[in-house]
């Protein structure tokens, strides 16, 4: 069942720059661009998997990653054989199950995912290289929060759809 509430104006507010966030990441070929600078040849579904992989503190299983990932698993399936085709990652024996395999980087997927997120971070840094010190705290920490509270919230959708 749906929530009449009226949203935030606040909220409302934002939804604009939402849109525009968005479009600057598609339109403007953010990700191909960043993987360009960094030196990689990589569609961006693989360069998302292979990021997922390397900022994960252990290797994974394909479910783990689709979950962080927000897709289904045969997504992630295809993407792992390409990175693994290339030596980008590897599977280790799963130490909890013999028959189950784990994904994790090889020293070169990690290097190609490290000069990726380093490009995007610095061009992220410079846009609000101007914001004082303390904007630039309470924007990463409210960032956080958020993206944290509406991926919860997204999760806990019930199998039809609905919002809980």
């Amino acid at each position: 069942m749906p929530d009449d509430t009226p949203p935030d104006t606040d909220v409302m507010g934002v939804l604009p720059h939402i849109a525009q966030l968005s479009n600057a990441f598609s339109r403007g070929s953010l990700a191909e661009r960043a993987m360009d600078s960094a030196g990689l040849s990589l569609d961006r579904p693989a360069m998302s998997v292979l990021v997922s992989v390397h900022l994960a503190d252990h290797p994974l299983r394909i479910g783990e990653i689709a979950e962080r990932m927000q897709v289904v698993g045969p997504h992630v399936t295809r993407q792992v054989q390409e990175l693994e085709r290339r030596g980008l990652v590897r599977r280790v024996a799963d130490p909890h199950d013999r028959r189950a395999s784990l994904i994790e980087p090889t020293e070169t997927g990690a290097a190609a995912a490290d000069r990726y997120t380093t490009t995007l971070l610095g061009w992220f840094n410079q846009a609000i290289a101007h914001w004082p010190e303390q904007d630039r705290d309470d924007f990463g920490r409210l960032m956080r929060r958020f993206v944290d509270d509406l991926t919860v919230w997204l999760t806990s959708f019930e199998d039809d759809g609905t919002p809980p």
